[in-house]
């Protein structure tokens, strides 16, 4: 007689409970869910907490101080209009004794503000990269997972049709398509995410294929389970840390792919702006007015760093070789 599915997966949820000791003493023991421990495991992390802190102040900075559309923010200058001298253009922030001035990024050659300039740059690119992230993590994710499951001649023309974005260079690609998306940003963001898939797609294809020959993927084919059902209630949820833990990366790749193709002119275009586009406008003035050039730049790095410290956190979160303290 077949099992029910839903009692075997109820009980393996239970055998993936454990007993841990919560004081001092050991004295005392809690039971936790997976999902307990992986929160507990990841606050803990000094690491990904301080990256998660800077990465929502950079978020929240750049979107609050310039507003976003219609709504105001609370920065008394824009990203357009050009402004008077002051302190020839050089930044007028001081931390001591600590003064922000009237243009604390300082500006550019045409006098603009660029502390605007690159609270706007920043939303451009923080945008187009948790769009590519989501595409590029559902698109993967969806492929793997049909693949894995499925087989035969499904898995074979999703594969080889993965293998042909591979070989392709991302960069190339991205180039291309980049350059057929005109100036849009959304068109953009799509396109990247068509390009960053395919590595995401081989692991959890890999993932997949272990875990359709598990006890409760069996028990629920056997009492007629539809195949979607399967894959998005019993098998995605048992490889949700290394989908969680790629579609980081693919953010954080996605930030210096939009960087690399602004830098090259494929990627955005004037009036928009992006972090990579400033990079490149102002790459000649490094000698010059090196603040033109390093503002962001290092907002780029700080981003793709705390991407990816969240990152490293959620893989030792999502570890079960981890052990609580």
């Amino acid at each position: 007689m077949s099992q029910d599915p839903n009692n075997l997966i109820s009980e393996r949820e239970e055998d993936l409970q454990f007993s841990i000791e919560d004081d001092v003493q050991g004295t005392n023991t809690k039971s936790y869910s997976q999902g307990q421990l992986v929160r507990r495991r990841f606050f803990r992390h000094k690491g990904a907490m301080i990256a998660l802190a800077m990465l929502i102040l950079i978020v929240l900075v750049s979107f609050t101080s310039i507003g976003v559309g219609p709504l105001p923010g609370w920065w008394d200058k824009n990203y357009l209009d050009p402004y008077p001298s002051v302190n020839g253009g050089q930044p007028t922030l001081q931390l001591w004794p600590f003064q922000i001035g009237e243009h604390p990024l300082g500006q550019n050659t045409i006098g603009k503000d660029y502390f605007a300039l690159v609270m706007k740059g920043a939303q451009q690119s923080l945008f187009i990269a948790f769009a590519v992230g989501l595409l590029a993590t559902f698109l993967g994710t969806a492929i793997g997972a049909i693949a894995g499951y499925v087989r035969g001649f499904t898995e074979a023309i999703l594969m080889r049709m993965t293998d042909l974005f591979i070989i392709i260079p991302t960069l190339v690609l991205a180039a291309v398509l980049g350059r057929m998306a005109g100036s849009s940003i959304v068109l953009l963001a799509l396109v990247l995410g068509l390009v960053s898939w395919t590595g995401l797609a081989r692991l959890v294809r890999g993932e997949v294929l272990s875990l359709r020959e598990r006890e409760f993927v069996a028990a629920a084919r056997a009492v007629g389970t539809p195949t979607p059902r399967i894959i998005v209630r019993h098998i995605l949820p048992n490889a949700l840390g290394t989908i969680v833990v790629n579609a980081t990366l693919l953010i954080s790749a996605a930030i210096l792919l939009e960087t690399g193709l602004s830098f090259l002119g494929f990627g955005v275009k004037a009036p928009n702006t992006s972090l990579g586009l400033l990079v490149s406008e102002y790459q000649n003035a490094l000698t010059t007015r090196p603040w033109l050039f390093w503002w962001p730049g290092m907002l780029i790095l700080a981003i793709a760093l705390c991407v990816n410290f969240i990152g490293d956190g959620l893989r030792d979160a999502f570890d079960p070789r981890q052990q609580m303290d």
